[in-house]
């Protein structure tokens, strides 16, 4: 089994390559995600599917790990460094936040954006 470090770096890698379905399968199939789009939170690796479609049809977000912290046996805390582009490539939003995610039997469960993290802001 991966440790947190090592699965959140290879999903984070996914993600900025549009590797949906290598992305999922870190995830648990009743996976708790947030919508950071357009509010409230999708349930499930389908519904995530679709939520990354819809978002990578309007904008070009990338999110690099910073830091990695873990919290505990099944919760890790990841400052990233979050870029997000429109389609033309113009910058919309360049700021520092944390993922805080929950893992359980190796696999991503759950998934918490807070922002800004605490002494960072804008890049």
């Amino acid at each position: 089994m991966k440790s947190a470090p090592e699965l959140l770096r290879e999903a984070y890698a996914a993600f900025n390559l549009r590797d949906i379905d290598g992305v999922l399968a870190l995830m648990r199939a009743d996976v708790d995600w947030p919508n950071g789009m357009e509010g409230g939170r999708v349930h499930g690796q389908e519904e995530v599917r679709a939520y990354w479609t819809r978002q990578w049809a309007t904008v070009d977000p990338h999110v690099e790990p910073v830091r990695i912290v873990e919290g505990g046996p099944d919760e890790a805390v990841v400052e990233v460094h979050q870029v997000v582009r429109d389609l033309a490539g113009k910058i919309l939003m360049n700021q520092v936040v944390q993922h805080v995610y929950r893992i359980r039997d190796g696999l991503i469960e759950r998934m918490d954006i807070r922002e800004p993290a605490a002494g960072a802001g804008t890049v």
